[in-house]
């Protein structure tokens, strides 16, 4: 059969085209299925989308028994005079009596899960992308009731043609998929009606600017699955960009003081390829001898420390920071105890901070005339206390000149963080006398740079992206397929038009 030999060497049967069928063959496939019986050994499972005609390269047709399926050059089919049916299906072949294993397919396919990556359309846009193109083929090769398509966009950091190459389907309709993968918010008009999707929503502290999503997260009834909310027992969060944020707020940091200074260049992280090419770039930098603070645990801070260790900044250890002057670059690294106390008796516990922060006091305030770059990555809220208070910039003894705002919470943990900055456009001054906003990069203490993107890993995306999809595959993906994941519902903010129980404290930000 012509068939065969366009998959397989006759006899050997070994595979030849290992591209992965296209959306077009499963779904005419489907289709198919519910066509009219023409194979004694498959019963119809529903009804036809469309009548399938002898006359189309799509068409389908039943030769004999056990029977041949097939359409176009290829799919499913047998050898004539066997009782074996062959699916060409992603990577694999799957094999097995005819009636029963086209059966189980046909359910399966029936029931095939459909993810697809969505277009980025916020404004900038953002290039970073859940699964790159190899983790998709991965994903689907390990999983063969999963399909992924990948919306066209011009901005990705991976073009269009990577994903078709690796035998990912690329389409702009994606309204068969069951659930909706993206990066950054998704403007209110995109959304499609009781999809699942999946993305960083920004609502849960009730950011006055997304309101408007919120709302209609609720009225489309959408399923919303926010990254930010996928968490372990713990309370750990499983999935972020917070490392390639740390590495990027580092890195924008010191450039942002060598160029205020003029004592040395840096490149901006985003004009090169990825973060190995910033490594080399490291090898060939002496930092003068300044202090730097960074705040924060977790990824962010993982991410400070990576950049910190490439270009030779020494750790040492808090109170040596406040009392020894160095002739060589040093941070030290602020976290729990180190920055928060309580206020009744000075001591510090964990548990007894993320229950009852109102009760802690700040003790950044002493490391304020030793520090030359702050580079911020604590996690914030309105019930913790800020590193410093505005006022605080008037003080004699302020020595910050730089401020790294990895966090990024407008009027803050950074108090002066005055609004957010773009990666075209990172750095703003702050009058120290007034508080007021001012053109950065200028030669005197009476003025603070503040680097302040909220997007940070968009600079390195590629390696941003590969990360992220890596720990979406390893922690997540099962989940999202499980039908009862506490990880899942832990992430859920709303579905079915209203708010989860975890989320209801929402309830006079989400409904109007």
């Amino acid at each position: 059969m012509e068939i065969v030999k366009n998959f397989y060497e006759d006899s050997t049967f070994k595979w030849q085209n290992k591209k992965p069928l296209q959306t077009s063959v499963y779904r005419d496939f489907k289709n198919w299925l519910g066509a009219q019986n023409r194979n004694r050994t498959c019963t119809p499972l529903r009804k036809p989308d469309f009548e399938s005609s002898a006359s189309t390269n799509s068409a389908i047709w039943a030769i004999g028994l056990p029977g041949v399926v097939a359409w176009g050059s290829k799919c499913i089919y047998s050898l004539p005079n066997t009782q074996k049916v062959f699916l060409a299906f992603g990577n694999d072949v799957i094999t097995g009596a005819s009636a029963n294993t086209l059966l189980y397919l046909a359910r399966k396919l029936i029931s095939m899960i459909r993810i697809g990556l969505i277009r980025e359309r916020k404004s900038p846009p953002d290039t970073r992308v859940a699964l790159t193109p190899e983790q998709c083929a991965a994903v689907m090769q390990n999983n063969p009731g999963l399909e992924i398509i990948v919306e066209p966009s011009p901005n990705r950091c991976f073009p269009d043609s990577a994903y078709a190459e690796a035998g990912i389907t690329v389409q702009e309709d994606l309204s068969e998929c069951d659930i909706l993968l993206g990066i950054k918010e998704v403007p209110v008009d995109k959304l499609m009606e009781g999809k699942t999707y999946m993305f960083f929503s920004h609502t849960k502290k009730k950011q006055p600017y997304n309101q408007k999503l919120m709302y209609a997260l609720i009225e489309k009834r959408i399923r919303m699955i926010d990254y930010e909310c996928l968490t372990h027992v713990d309370e750990q969060r499983i999935l972020g960009f917070g490392l390639h944020a740390g590495i990027v707020g580092a890195h924008n940091g010191l450039l942002t003081y060598g160029r205020k200074w003029g004592l040395y260049d840096l490149p901006a992280a985003h004009s090169v390829d990825n973060f190995a090419d910033l490594v080399r770039v490291y090898e060939q930098v002496k930092l003068p001898n300044i202090k730097i603070v960074l705040t924060g645990s977790g990824k962010v801070a993982a991410g400070i420390i990576e950049v910190m260790t490439h270009i030779d900044v020494e750790p040492v250890e808090p109170e040596d920071f406040l009392t020894h002057q160095y002739d060589y670059p040093v941070y030290t690294h602020l976290k729990g105890g180190d920055l928060y106390a309580r206020k009744d008796n000075d001591l510090f516990s964990r548990d007894d901070f993320h229950a009852n922060p109102t009760i802690y006091k700040c003790l950044f305030s002493k490391y304020i005339p030793q520090t030359d770059i702050l580079m911020n990555g604590i996690y914030w809220d309105a019930d913790i206390a800020r590193l410093f208070e505005k006022p605080d910039i008037q003080r004699n003894d302020w020595r910050i000149s730089v401020i790294s705002d990895i966090t990024c919470d407008i009027d803050g943990s950074v108090p002066i963080n005055v609004g957010a900055s773009t990666i075209a456009d990172p750095v703003y001054g702050i009058e120290r006398k007034t508080g007021n906003k001012t053109e950065p990069f200028r030669k005197t203490m009476d003025v603070i740079d503040v680097m302040a993107v909220d997007n940070l890993p968009n600079e390195l995306p590629k390696d941003a992206s590969q990360y992220f999809g890596v720990h979406f595959e390893k922690f997540v993906l099962n989940e999202l397929l499980s039908d009862n994941s506490d990880v899942i519902r832990r992430a859920t903010i709303c579905e079915d038009g209203k708010l989860t129980p975890a989320y209801e404290y929402l309830s006079d930000y989400a409904y109007k």
